[in-house]
């Protein structure tokens, strides 16, 4: 008889019965055990086999018993999964977040973290892990267990990283299991007041006529913003100085003081700027207009086919459970669908973008592509 057996610290060999051992961790061939005789257990005696009881294999050939056994043994894996994933989550769930405390991705985590702890019963615990253009808390993600105890908040940064960086530790389609969609968040083409273009049709006619001489500000070397000016200078066909900067702030006070002429930058940083008649928005980056602001051009009416789209959602490591995969994936959905929680998002200036994980494995697989070519092309290199 094969036994597994833990003893607690506190308690000898000897309360176990004369020959009793248990190793800790360990396999025991042997027991002295002492087991009350059941049926099961008792000695026939010879010749009396009418007695003896049936088992549930009795008469059957040995290799219908064997492939019964067999048959059994295999639905186990699944029916375990099934009631792990139904009690899920049974402690504290992480939601890393790769970026700093206090800005967009924080506080989205923070509105999705509150309602699947509401929902689910557990903490959901938000984590920062900036560093690294987000590759730190991506990577984080990454190497932690498949059980859906670590979560990361993804976005578009993601799918740039992919290029941008040559020696990542991973790769995110890959190592990254997609759980669900969360938001949409466009861009503004903004100028300063004093530009003299009022429109895209005039920005590109204006730069095709003084080439080099149109400075676009980003809000650093790679960053989203940079490569949707990038996008735009190839579709456009026009030629404009790229001027990074460390960050938005700086990027839009530089802007605002008229040191340089255009930038696409985010609805959070720039809507009060728009709205206060201190920056004048040719466009918003959608493929439709924005419905906050309705007057606002979509850039695509002037560049048929062009969308830089700011998006967010959850993800796992890889070879999480399927069965908690779609656990978080129904609780997220009813989240956007939730009207309380869809205008926190929108005064975030985002729409709720619901799905499936394939729709999101989809939105990643197409926007890692996209930015690819577009880093590639404009041989964009991380600082």
């Amino acid at each position: 008889m094969v036994l597994l057996a833990w003893r607690p610290a506190n308690i000898s060999e000897n309360q176990f019965g004369p020959a009793g051992k248990v190793v800790y961790g360990q396999t025991i061939m042997k027991s002295s055990l002492h087991q009350t005789a059941t049926p099961q257990h008792r000695s026939w005696p010879h010749g009396n086999h009418r007695l003896r009881p049936k088992t549930p294999w009795a008469g059957q050939h040995p290799r219908r018993r064997f492939l019964g056994l067999a048959a059994g043994a295999a639905a186990l894996p699944a029916v375990s999964r099934i009631a792990w994933a139904q009690a899920y989550p049974t402690r504290p769930v992480r939601v890393i977040v790769p970026f700093a405390a206090g800005g967009g991705s924080d506080i989205l985590a923070r509105l999705i973290g509150q309602w699947l702890a509401e929902r689910l019963g557990r903490p959901f615990i938000i984590e920062n892990r900036p560093g690294g253009g987000g590759n730190i808390g991506t990577e984080a993600v990454v190497r932690a267990p498949a059980d859906g105890y670590t979560l990361l908040l993804a976005n578009a940064t993601n799918a740039t990283n992919a290029t941008l960086y040559d020696k990542l530790n991973f790769n995110f389609v890959r190592d990254i299991a997609p759980v669900a969609s969360i938001m949409r968040l466009p861009l503004f083409m903004v100028v300063h007041p004093s530009f003299p273009a009022r429109t895209v049709p005039e920005l590109i006619a204006y730069a095709k006529s003084n080439p080099g001489k149109l400075n676009l500000a980003s809000s650093g070397n790679g960053a989203f913003d940079h490569v949707s000016g990038e996008l735009f200078k190839m579709m456009a066909g026009v030629n404009m100085r790229h001027v990074p900067y460390r960050g938005a702030a700086p990027q839009l006070a530089d802007l605002l003081g008229g040191q340089v002429e255009v930038c696409f930058a985010s609805v959070p940083t720039s809507i009060e700027y728009i709205r206060a008649g201190k920056l004048r928005a040719l466009a918003v980056t959608a493929a439709t207009r924005w419905e906050a602001l309705p007057d606002i051009p979509a850039l695509g009416e002037s560049l048929p086919g062009y969308e830089a789209i700011l998006w967010s959602g959850v993800g796992v490591p890889k070879k999480t459970p399927t069965e908690i995969v779609e656990k978080l994936n129904k609780e997220i959905n009813a989240a956007l669908a939730d009207p309380k929680l869809k205008a926190r998002l929108a005064d975030l200036g985002g729409t709720v973008l619901p799905g499936s994980p394939a729709d999101f494995g989809k939105l990643i697989a197409e926007e890692t592509e996209k930015w690819g070519k577009v880093i590639r092309v404009a041989n964009i290199k991380a600082e």
